[in-house]
């Protein structure tokens, strides 16, 4: 689909932005721009960068090169503080509010009326408070602490505190994600509002039904490059979708190969019956077989991350039913499914998974350190026989054992990670997004070492935006769409064309039932 060109003025310009971490490029040559009273949303799967984009726009990052536009002027803020001045207000998922003061304390923390001998005028305060949240059709005691209030009208009251001074350009990141249909309503008549009162938007959400119900051009990114600019009118669910995660590709010529009558008669080894967690999953239900690799496709939002950490049990608030071996789960923590054999490799990897400053023996060994000790005293021999196989096995490129895991490439910090696992007795292994990050020729690697382990006979569970990963390597795909299971593949309806018409098919299934449900509200 071609950009659309436009020379009507613009209230913000990013233009050819680069920026990258590690050598590794999160935006290259990106252009971005939103007009005064319009919604500009801004769509893309994990790692798209769009977060990137809107921190450089904040002053959170530095861009390396390219230019910034406020009114047609170049800007270049260097801290949060200094955007907001300039009037880039931001609202994000998780408010920055304190839910313990008042709404009107809230409001003007940082800009409080004071009297004539400087001190805080709480008549004037409460009375302006009040005022500002009438403009949004808000007629609540502004005295109340914020906690009383509902999300919606937090969520109102933190829109009302970024708009109310000098603002040009208001970014909405995830702003519905815990706000239930009609507080969306609600949210969105304040946008519209603020249309009207010619306020950029920048829409960021993971929710398409939404992206056609409030926006008025859609910008999408994918890898750190600007795909396209549409208007909301002239695209529909299968052309934003197929724009997010890229042309069907048919299927991939390495796909894994295997007996799937093996797999028939192979025991069940982890199943989740009718699990639900409140606006997040809808009664799920997965069996996964030893030497299975099941792959969970979806885009962001779709409860891919959330399944995976129900399994490994880093998520205790869900109903349903786990079972493990053929027997319920009754625990619901990391450290009793690690040993009884589930074992999880999350997408952030430098954040959550690796001990950055340490050595790559330790980052093998650590979990499962207790088995090379005995009276308290390690047995250092059999610790370094033990690294020294994982290494070899996984060919973990490293000038030495003791080398820092920071220092290794992305690849070989997987590879680092996996050892750790592999050095317990796992039966099953989620990889989150295992590539990420990595460079080409270490992702190829990455696959065929997921695709080995299942030929060693443990269970996998795959989860990836690059759908012609999971159609390389995955025995069975899930595809998932805002928490429901829209569509199961197999043999050879395994395709990256199969996933993305069941996403496109199965999000306008359910926004169509739960538009019949609620006798109206959004659609597509």
């Amino acid at each position: 689909m071609d950009n659309i060109q436009n020379k009507q003025e613009y209230v913000l310009e990013a233009l050819h932005i680069n920026k990258s971490f590690a050598q590794i490029p999160a935006l290259s040559d990106v252009n971005f721009s939103v007009r005064p009273g319009e919604v500009m949303a801004l769509m893309g799967e994990n790692g798209a960068g769009k977060s990137t984009l809107i921190k450089i726009i904040t002053g959170l990052y530095t861009k390396e090169s390219g230019k910034i536009l406020l009114d047609g002027k170049e800007i270049n803020p260097k801290t949060v503080v200094e955007s907001q001045s300039m009037g880039i207000r931001s609202v994000y998922q998780e408010l920055n509010l304190s839910p313990f003061l008042s709404v009107a304390e809230n409001l003007f923390i940082g800009h409080e009326v004071k009297d004539s001998r400087g001190f805080i005028d709480w008549k004037k305060t409460n009375e302006e408070a009040e005022r500002i949240l009438a403009e949004m059709s808000i007629q609540i005691d502004v005295t109340r602490p914020l906690q009383e209030l509902t999300a919606a009208l937090q969520q109102m009251v933190a829109i009302a505190r970024a708009v109310m001074i000098n603002a040009k350009v208001l970014i909405l990141d995830e702003a519905t994600s815990s706000l239930d249909e009609d507080e969306v309503q609600v949210l969105f008549k304040e946008i519209r509002r603020l249309k009207e009162k010619g306020i950029g938007i920048i829409y960021v959400t993971h929710r398409m039904n939404e992206v056609f119900t409030i926006s008025d051009r859609i910008t999408v990114l994918r890898n750190g490059k600007l795909i396209g600019v549409y208007n909301s009118a002239d695209i529909d669910m299968n052309g934003l979708v197929t724009s997010m995660i890229g042309d069907a590709v048919g299927r991939a010529e390495i796909k894994r190969k295997k007996v799937n009558d093996a797999l028939k008669s192979a025991p069940v080894i982890y199943s989740l019956k009718n699990i639900n967690k409140k606006n997040r999953l809808y009664d799920v239900n997965i069996d996964i077989k030893q030497g299975e690799i099941v792959g969970l496709a979806g885009l962001l939002g779709s409860g891919r991350t959330e399944l995976a950490k129900i399994i490994f049990g880093d998520d205790a608030d869900f109903t349903g039913e786990r079972l493990f071996m053929g027997k319920p789960v009754e625990h619901r923590t990391p450290a009793a499914s690690i040993k009884n054999g589930i074992a999880y490799c999350t997408e952030e990897r430098r954040s959550e998974g690796i001990f950055a400053l340490m050595g790559v023996d330790d980052n093998i060994i650590m979990p499962s350190i207790r088995n090379y000790t005995r009276f308290g005293v390690i047995d250092n021999g059999r610790k370094a026989e033990v690294i020294r196989k994982f290494i070899d096995r996984l060919a973990v490129k490293t000038p030495s054992a003791k080398m820092e895991i920071r220092k290794l490439s992305g690849g070989n910090q997987q590879k680092a990670l996996v050892a750790r696992w592999l050095c317990m007795d796992t039966k099953l292994i989620i990889f989150d997004e295992p590539t990420r990050g990595i460079d080409v020729g270490a992702k190829g690697e990455i696959e065929k070492l997921i695709q080995k382990l299942a030929a060693d006979g443990l269970s996998v569970i795959y989860i990836s935006s690059e759908f012609e990963e999971l159609v390389r390597g995955c025995d069975r795909i899930l595809v998932l769409y805002e928490g429901h299971v829209v569509e199961e593949l197999t043999g050879d309806a395994i395709s990256s064309e199969n996933i993305s018409s069941a996403i496109a098919a199965g999000g306008k299934r359910i926004h169509a039932q739960n538009h019949r449900e609620e006798g109206g509200g959004a659609h597509v």
